[in-house]
């Protein structure tokens, strides 16, 4: 796992060797923020990045849902190029702080109910 700029990410494909942390967060830039999943992929000694959405995704369009990513591969990227995507995961204190609010929700309802 590797985090950059606060954000927490998991290689969840690795194509010819094409993952580089140190590439990945020299190349990152804060417009990847939005995307639940980044493809990054090699021409020319180049890694180029681009981002992704979960299918389900209110902002996700035809070119931006996850489930287009082989055909951005074979369209976009040269035949055969290394890549690698790695996926957007809530760090350990956002998992915390989601499940927390439910509770105190619930709590207060419980405290509201017996009074």
């Amino acid at each position: 796992m590797v985090c950059v700029n606060g954000n927490h990410y998991e290689v969840i494909e690795d194509y010819r060797d094409g993952w580089n942390e140190e590439e990945f967060t020299s190349r990152y830039s804060e417009i990847l923020h939005k995307y639940d999943y980044i493809v990054g992929d090699w021409g020319y000694n180049q890694l180029r990045l681009r981002g992704f959405f979960e299918d389900q995704h209110d902002k996700a369009n035809y070119e931006t849902k996850y489930s287009t990513v082989p055909e951005y591969l074979l369209e976009f990227c040269n035949f055969g190029c290394a890549y690698f995507i790695v996926k957007k995961v809530k760090s350990k204190s956002q998992n915390k702080n989601s499940e927390n609010k439910p509770r105190k929700q619930k709590e207060k309802h419980k405290s509201e109910k017996g009074s």
